[in-house]
């Protein structure tokens, strides 16, 4: 209720469809004003296995507006350059539509040979296309980035070193990248 008319309506306050994210993202920027160093926001609507054909679309327009209203609203207050907007997940989908058996509705399933995520703000190069993948969409093919990579650079771009970042549970090493199994991408870091 404190933020402005138009701040509520560049994260689709104002609309049914987009209210629930715009809530959870507006919140999000309220939370990094206060000093907060990680928000995540888990969008579990998006495993789409299933029913893909009414469910992306549905979900794109639902998510775009409120996204695009904080990469906007980080910008507009200074805060982009030190704030890391992350969209993505842990791996891509497959370019296909995909039979899921009968009486079921048709999705996707994962791929981790090729995967689209996109970043703005905190140590990201702006405007920029990192990779790309074949003709079909199935693998990357031109500066190719292992899971390990992303979650190198990612970890860079906070601030941290992958092959520093080990935790033990029960005795034996944890790691979210394996030392020597990751390296930064360069070349879309600002």
């Amino acid at each position: 209720t404190r933020e402005s008319e138009a701040t509520r309506k560049l994260y689709g306050l104002d609309e049914e469809h987009t209210r629930p994210m715009g809530e959870a993202l507006l919140i999000a920027r309220r939370l990094v004003e206060r000093g907060v160093r990680f928000v995540q926001i888990w969008d579990y609507d998006w495993d789409m296995h299933q029913d893909i054909f009414n469910q992306l679309e549905r979900l794109c327009g639902n998510r775009d507006k409120p996204a695009a209203g904080l990469v906007k609203d980080l910008k507009s207050r200074g805060m982009l350059d030190s704030t890391l907007v992350h969209w993505g997940g842990e791996m891509g989908r497959l370019p296909v539509v995909q039979s899921r058996g009968e009486g079921k509705e048709p999705g996707r399933d994962h791929n981790t040979e090729g995967f689209t995520i996109w970043m703005a703000g905190g140590g990201v190069k702006a405007g920029h296309v990192y990779g790309a993948t074949d003709e079909f969409g199935h693998r990357a093919v031109e500066n190719v980035m292992t899971q390990h990579d992303f979650h190198s650079t990612v970890l860079h771009l906070m601030g941290m070193d992958a092959e520093n970042l080990v935790f033990e549970e029960n005795g034996r090493p944890i790691a979210l990248v394996e030392p020597g199994q990751g390296k930064v991408a360069e070349g879309l870091l600002a």
